[in-house]
This record gives structure tokens, sequence and C-alpha cells, in this order.
């Protein structure tokens, strides 16, 4: 189902699911190089969940070097938290980075995977830094496109669930094995 979340930059997004208290908002990768609501990485998250945990997965509004981008991050939470009891949070590469530079509410868990944290400056290290919920970062051993080893040293050091797979950024042939461990995360964090 087709959603607008309103808010300064007029988000579209896509609801699957429906009719659950709980949801898990989506960000897509970066959208300069072709990122957006219908990535892969997001749907095998989608694809997923249990029923009674919905997925929000959004667009963001127009480029702004990834300022107004952690802006759009914060109008889908809210949007999110006004409509479901619990909410959680994902994002993939760019979207992992500002989904962790936008936290200055506590979602009920996070999870990013391959955080591309160098396209936000130190902005996703200082929002790990922040979080007190559970969280997860996932990256790919194999993975030379994105700076994720930041995201992954300053987790290990906050004692955050950390996992490698063994893949390339894009996660290919593993993405369906990667939804499910971060579905399992997310929903054992959010149906507690």
């Amino acid at each position: 189902m087709c959603v607008r979340l309103g808010g300064s930059r007029d988000l579209q997004a896509s609801l699957d699911g429906g009719g659950g208290r709980t949801v898990v908002v989506a960000c897509p990768p970066h959208p300069q190089m072709g990122g957006d609501r219908t990535d892969s990485r997001l749907r095998a998250v989608s694809d997923a969940l249990p029923d009674g945990v919905d997925c929000l997965r959004f667009d963001y509004g127009p480029w702004d070097g990834g300022r107004a981008e952690r802006e759009d991050v914060r109008t889908a939470l809210a949007w999110a938290r006004r409509e479901y009891d619990r909410a959680g949070l994902f994002g993939f590469s760019f979207g992992g980075a500002v989904a962790l530079a936008a936290v200055d509410t506590q979602p009920a868990a996070v999870s990013v995977l391959a955080p591309a944290v160098g396209t936000v400056g130190d902005a996703a290290l200082t929002g790990l830094d922040r979080l007190t919920c559970p969280v997860q970062v996932v990256y790919g051993t194999r993975d030379d496109t994105a700076t994720w080893q930041p995201a992954v040293e300053r987790a290990r050091e906050r004692g955050h669930t950390v996992e490698a797979v063994p893949a390339d950024h894009f996660f290919v042939g593993q993405r369906a094995r990667v939804g499910e461990r971060i579905a399992d995360f997310l929903v054992e964090c959010l149906l507690r």
C-alpha cells in the first residue's frame, strides 16, 4: 500500500503488511546511486518479517547532501510512532548511515547493513554513541565499497551486536539470508 508521510518534503512510502501494531522503518541506500524504497535489501528484510510486523519503506525527498535526508528519516519514524505501538529502524548503506545520524529519540531497536558512515561525516558514529536501544550492525567481509569499519568498531566497543557475512557491499546471493538475520534481530527486540 502506498502512503504519504507528509512532512516538509512530502515523503512517499510503501507499507508492507497491514494491521500489525509493530513496524520497521526501512531507509534506502544513496538516492543519487539509484537507491529508493524498492531496493532489494529493503525488500528482503520486509519479506522476512512475520505477520503482525509491518515494514515502511520510504523514498527521500530531493537530494540535500545527507542533511535533509536525516530529517526524512525522522519524518518516517514520527509517522510510524503515530500509527504503531512499537517502531524499529533499519537502513542499508547510505540508509544505515542516515538512520544512525538521525536518531534523536530512541526507536525500540536499530539494525544497519553495511552502513556507509563516510557519507554523513561523524554524525553516524555520534548517533551510534547516543543509542541505548538494541543495535545490530551487519557487514560484508568483502565489502570494499562503503566505509563501514568505524561503525563496526564503535558498535563492538559499545557492546552492540555485530555480524559478519561473507559478501560484498551488495550482498549478491546473500540477500534473503541477510534479510532473515536482520528481521530476526528486529522481531526479537520489538516483540519482547
